[in-house]
């Protein structure tokens, strides 16, 4: 008679579709991951290492300390266990099984757009913000349900914005602009992906411009960042609007482990909240987001804890939250500048507002769905 141990015994069979629903976005060739997690030859080496991530609960990254959202990541208790009792059992193969791609891996895209030509990143001299335009023509109103920023050098890019510059529209290489944000890219994001009867809307005769952060690794490299775009057939019941709280009057003084700072503001005209992705840098330590209704009732819609430079990532509400006309949507960011933060570029300094990484930045970027008639200037009119 076979024994219960015998089997009970998990392989890489059974923890394989594990892999796939919450390791293989970034662990794979390609991604962020920096080893692929596909194949058991590529999985075994680092079995011990996978058991110690997922029980410590540092992988998959998620930070939001309470709510319920679509994209979290985490393992449930029986993944866990699942994990664990395959390395304890000596990390076997077991039967093979066919690799079943990610969502983003199986994607059809209507339309990839690269970098006209690639930009040198030096190995230690910090770049300013490059201002890139993609090589786009639209004849036509096209509306994005889907996009994706790739980078070509992943270890520079620090993060990339695609704008919508409609014609006329200037869009400084620094500072802030009017031009609706169409994708952003952060190290562990995923490719942008909308509810269905939801689209972002690239107006007829409009261009696209991309935004460019690079920090330099020690080597140099040559980066063509692309985009990739998947379209609607025909207009959205609803258009998505990415808009932006942020603050560049804070100062965050020397050694001060537990800075903060706010800003707000009132929501011009009703609509859907999405998602919330909240951006600061290497001293960065929590963000949060709360709404104040017309009423004077206060509710806290994320907060992150604690903050992590390394993995920003967009906060997708499983249920949309109505945010009504007149409600104040606040962001509060903390900061750690001292001597017990081992990322902290310089706990002696007073730190500004600034692009490079050794500075600091509080921006709260949150997506929104309006009626599909409505521009981002419609929907600020009052």
């Amino acid at each position: 008679m076979m024994s219960l141990a015998l089997a009970a015994v998990v392989t890489f069979r059974d923890i394989q579709p594990i892999l796939e629903r919450r390791c293989l976005s970034c662990h794979r060739a390609g991604e962020i991951g920096r080893m692929p997690l596909v194949t058991y030859s590529q999985a075994r080496p680092w079995a011990k290492a996978i058991r110690e991530a997922v029980l410590s609960r540092r992988m998959p990254p998620w930070f939001a300390a309470s709510g319920s959202f679509a994209n979290d990541p985490r393992l449930t208790a029986a993944e866990i266990g699942a994990i664990s009792d395959w390395v304890a059992s000596g990390a076997p193969e077991g039967e093979r099984r066919g690799v079943v791609p990610s969502p983003a891996a199986g994607r059809e895209w209507d339309l990839t757009l690269t970098m006209p030509k690639p930009v040198l990143v030096p190995a230690r001299e910090e770049l300013e913000y490059q201002l890139v335009d993609l090589p786009a023509s639209f004849a036509e109103d096209r509306w994005v349900t889907a996009a994706e920023v790739r980078p070509g050098a992943r270890g520079v890019v620090h993060h990339a914005v695609v704008y919508v510059r409609e014609a006329g529209q200037p869009l400084p290489r620094h500072g802030p602009t009017k031009a609706d944000i169409l994708a952003v890219y952060a190290p562990g994001q995923p490719p942008m992906t909308l509810p269905e009867g939801m689209a972002k809307k690239i107006p007829a005769g409009a261009a696209l411009a991309m935004q460019i952060h690079y920090t330099p690794n020690g080597k140099a490299v040559e980066d063509r960042t692309s985009l990739r775009l998947a379209f609607a057939p025909k207009p959205p019941a609803r258009r998505v609007l990415t808009l932006q709280i942020a603050s560049t009057d804070f100062r965050i003084p020397p050694g001060e482990p537990n800075h903060r700072e706010s800003a707000s503001g009132t929501l011009p005209n009703d609509a859907l909240l999405l998602s919330m992705f909240p951006h600061l840098h290497l001293r960065g330590k929590a963000f949060e987001y709360t709404l104040v209704e017309p009423g004077g009732r206060v509710e806290t819609l994320l907060r992150v804890a604690p903050y992590d430079f390394y993995w920003q990532l967009n906060y997708v509400l499983a249920r949309p939250r109505t945010l009504l006309k007149g409600s104040r949507l606040r962001v509060t960011a903390w900061w750690d500048n001292s001597p017990n933060n081992p990322r902290n570029p310089d706990p002696l300094a007073e730190v500004s507002y600034g692009e490079p990484s050794k500075d600091e930045m509080m921006v709260g970027f949150f997506d929104v769905a309006v009626e599909g008639d409505v521009s981002k200037e419609e929907f600020f009119r009052r």
